[in-house]
């Protein structure tokens, strides 16, 4: 082995090393969460954190306590999932995988190896030292990281669709929960209302005012309102569980939150002049997929730049031994230069990039696929937020006056004794569905006004593309390697 002991010949190792070090990421501060949050923030004017620490655990804790102590609202449900919901906080874990893959993927493909050795004939000492260089790795390294680096934006756009995802499923849920109980609150009284009539009715029967038939019909329609409202008592169990495990709430938490008794006023119907442009412009699974899509790109032309040499790497090896002979001691030192070079002569690469380019094309058919369908789901669900908005005031301004009048109306003609107690029992009937109907139109109302939010950013429950468009990313960077 040639020795060179110039100056320059001495401070190329330790040039070439910054250089590869200073093309090597880092790990961010916050796992790559930054962006997210800032996302979230324009998005929500809500805040979201990474639970890494004991510290983390009780900031959140005493966030949520306080959150808890008034009665809730949606916006409140919201921030307590986004602070508290444990998949979504496995989705940030997923992200910091994400990184870690993204930081792996930048460094150097180059892997010194260190070997002492001690022969047994006599006494002798040596180091061996090797680098070994895979060639194509090396070349195709600046590449791999731009892959990389793409592949963990689009993580980080994942992650803010699992937000969104948990935000919107979370105000669902909350207004399932306080239609809920509004519901058995109007069915509670409409009880009372059912009790008073079946025991006048009875009164009355005894005094020969009332046949036995309108005794009957009057029990019936008290024990039919019952078991609405066992129904209605059981339905909102199920909404408070519901919204219970969206934000992560167990033991006291669990049964101590508050919620509103009736639903929020209906608010005024705000309009969008471009809603499918708006939604493909803002919708984070377009933006994932789109990156995705990049990154399958890049790996296709990796693919075909590697296709004839898949293995094609060069090992240096420098040993220094120490030999003693006739009690003194030699540094003696070898070295030597391996290229090992693989082609893959059976079927060239072919079956690689056949599998790069149909994996690309399908990558590309689920994003297009999936752009059409956020418009049409744009629409739809612009359609459902107008339309449930007008059904919702229809009842609000028109229905329940009317009924509420018709009520009236009818007990002042049954004390009048124009009507008999059968005629007052149907009003009674007519004028609990309708204000049931009127409960369940305003909760529609506010669970379309979700999902036309999550159809212009994204996280609705329609996320049909996404799964097959990171699986197309992935087996072609799989491919990428053949």
């Amino acid at each position: 082995m040639r020795r060179l002991h110039s100056p320059a010949a001495r401070l190329a190792p330790s040039l070439a090393t910054a250089l590869l070090l200073g093309a090597c990421a880092s790990f961010t501060p916050d796992g790559g969460m930054a962006p997210v949050a800032s996302r979230v923030s324009l998005e929500l004017g809500k805040d979201t954190v990474k639970i890494t620490s004991a510290a983390d655990e009780l900031g959140v804790g005493e966030r949520v306590r306080a959150l808890l102590a008034k009665s809730l609202t949606a916006d409140a449900a919201v921030q307590v999932a986004l602070l508290n919901n444990r998949g979504l906080q496995a989705e940030y874990n997923a992200l910091g995988i994400a990184e870690a893959d993204y930081v792996a993927a930048t460094l150097p493909p180059i892997n010194p190896a260190l070997s002492v050795e001690r022969a047994l004939t006599e006494w002798e000492f040596g180091i061996e030292r090797s680098l070994a260089v895979g060639l194509v790795k090396l070349a195709t390294w600046p590449k791999r990281r731009a892959i990389a680096a793409t592949s963990f934006e689009a993580a980080q756009y994942r992650a803010i669709e699992a937000t969104f995802r948990t935000a919107a499923e979370t105000r669902r849920a909350f207004y399932e929960a306080v239609g809920a109980r509004q519901r058995v609150g109007f069915l509670e009284r409409a009880r009372q209302t059912a009790s008073l009539a079946a025991e006048l009715t009875t009164k009355l029967g005894e005094t020969g005012a009332a046949t036995r038939g309108a005794q009957a019909r009057a029990s019936a329609f008290y024990a039919e309102v019952s078991a609405e409202l066992a129904k209605a008592r059981l339905d909102a169990d199920r909404a408070r569980e519901a919204l219970t495990r969206q934000m992560g709430l167990w033991g006291t938490a669990a049964a101590d939150f508050k919620l509103p008794s009736t639903l929020p006023k209906l608010p005024k119907l705000r309009t969008v002049a471009e809603v499918e442009a708006d939604a493909v412009r803002r919708r984070v699974d377009l933006i994932a997929a789109r990156l995705e899509l990049d990154a399958t790109a890049k790996d296709l032309g990796l693919t075909n730049a590697t296709r004839f040499v898949s293995v094609l790497e060069l090992t240096g090896t420098g040993t220094t031994e120490w030999v003693r002979h006739d009690g003194e001691t030699e540094r003696e030192e070898t070295g030597s230069l391996e290229l090992h070079l693989e082609i893959p002569i059976w079927d060239l690469g072919e079956t690689g990039r056949r599998r790069a380019v149909e994996t690309y094309m399908q990558a590309v058919n689920r994003l297009v696929e999936r752009a059409v369908n956020v418009r049409s789901e744009a629409r739809e669900a612009y359609r459902a937020y107008r339309a449930t908005h007008d059904i919702a005031r229809q009842y609000q301004n028109r229905v329940i006056p009317l009924r509420n009048l018709i009520e009236e109306e009818s007990l002042l003609e049954y004390n009048g004794m124009l009507i008999d107690i059968l005629d007052l029992l149907n009003t009674e009937r007519e004028t609990i569905d309708s204000n049931v109907a009127a409960i369940e139109a305003k909760r529609d109302f506010f669970i379309a006004e979700v999902d036309f939010q999550a159809a212009l950013i994204g996280g609705g429950g329609s996320g049909g593309g996404s799964g097959a468009e990171t699986g197309g990313a992935t087996a072609v960077a799989d491919a990428g390697g053949h």
